[in-house]
């Protein structure tokens, strides 16, 4: 099945990407048939980790003939939007628990032009951001707790996608339903099965045993 074919969109996370190579690593994923480029933004506040800001993002645009998938993991969001989107960030996603009101920044957002999604940790109840659904271009379900790669799925979240997805259904919402952690070939097809539509991988398609990216990618929609 083509890129352009394929029912869910795989966004492979650059947090487990060779950094010393990011550029390559992009264009290889690019290459690859990755849909999107996702990008974990961390500030050691929101997450106990600092990953990359909107320097790097400007850096590997040129690299990538996909969007960058932005996923926004930090604190005083408000500050900081401008300058994610003027790095060239084609899609920003972030966090309802770290915002003060998250219908303006979604409204802001898509002002500038940019696809707008919104994401909740495991914690949070989706009846948090329920009336937020239709106003979305994608929710973004944390299987893992936020801030580190290679962590292990939460199979308690899958409740939680398939709440959304029936949310989505109900009223025919056209709105991608993303999932974010421990996503590998047995947890990539439950996520499906639960109605995701975009799977964020880092761990499995950065497979350390061979580099073959295609294949990794492929795996995870077959």
């Amino acid at each position: 099945m083509t890129t352009q074919n394929r029912i869910v969109k795989i966004s492979p996370s650059i947090l487990s990407a060779d950094f010393a190579k990011l550029g390559e690593e992009v264009e290889k994923l690019s290459q690859a048939g990755a849909d999107y480029i996702h990008i974990d933004v961390t500030d050691g506040h929101f997450t106990p980790n600092i990953t990359i800001g909107p320097q790097v993002i400007k850096s590997i645009k040129k690299y990538s003939s996909v969007p960058l998938d932005v996923h926004l993991m930090i604190e005083n969001v408000e500050k900081h939007i401008d300058s994610f989107i003027d790095a060239g960030a084609d899609m920003i996603t972030f966090h309802h628990e770290a915002v003060r009101s998250s219908i303006e920044l979604i409204r802001y957002i898509r002002s500038r032009g940019v696809t707008v999604g919104i994401s909740i940790i495991p914690s949070t109840p989706v009846s948090e951001i329920e009336k937020l659904i239709g106003e979305v271009d994608l929710v973004l379900i944390m299987t893992v707790n936020p801030g580190y790669s290679g962590q292990k799925f939460l199979y308690t979240q899958l409740d939680k996608i398939s709440e959304v997805k029936k949310i989505i259904s109900d009223n025919k919402y056209n709105t991608g339903l993303s999932v974010d952690g421990g996503i590998d070939k047995k947890t990539a097809k439950l996520c499906i099965d639960a109605g995701a539509t975009i799977l964020v991988s880092g761990s499995y398609v950065f497979n350390t045993s061979y580099k073959n990216y295609k294949k990794n990618i492929s795996e995870l929609v077959s």
